[in-house]
């Protein structure tokens, strides 16, 4: 990963996000995957955040 920039400060911040459902149901599947997907790029588009891998 390259580092940002911002007036006064260097960053680098990695987050690592694993969504478990309680007793790991399977409860994101098909268009509810879809658009839980879509939702997640179109947010992390908006903040200006990366994704690495999905």
């Amino acid at each position: 990963m390259e580092y940002r920039y911002g007036s006064h400060t260097v960053f680098q911040i990695e987050y690592h996000f694993v969504w478990v459902t309680k007793y790991r149901y399977q409860v994101l599947k098909g268009e509810v995957a879809e658009r839980v997907r879509e939702l997640v790029r179109q947010t992390c588009e908006a903040f200006e955040i990366r994704i690495i891998r999905d």
